[in-house]
């Protein structure tokens, strides 16, 4: 981690906590060089699902598009529709 006092490339944690319900990670740290203290909050990146189609391109997921290709597959059997929007719930996560 950068020190954002003097620029050097290296720091060592010196505490670490949970912080914002647990959602993100606070980091008390200490620069080598200089010997100040900041603090590093570290949160986690969320990726949007993506959807490799058969031509090799991508497209984010859309769950709406989904239950749509289920009703028209489930066209015949006729299957309620509750149950093909809990499907897409499932595949989803």
């Amino acid at each position: 981690m950068k020190c954002p006092f003097c620029g050097f490339l290296e720091s060592k944690v010196i505490d670490s906590r949970p912080a914002d319900e647990s959602t993100s990670i606070r980091r008390r740290r200490e620069c080598l060089a200089c010997k100040k203290r900041f603090t590093t909050y570290e949160t986690i990146e969320s990726l949007p699902l993506v959807v490799i189609k058969r031509d090799g391109s991508r497209q984010t997921f859309d769950k709406a598009k989904l239950i749509n290709g289920m009703v028209r597959a489930c066209d015949k059997p006729k299957s309620p529709l509750p149950v093909l929007e809990q499907l897409a719930d499932e595949i989803a996560q």
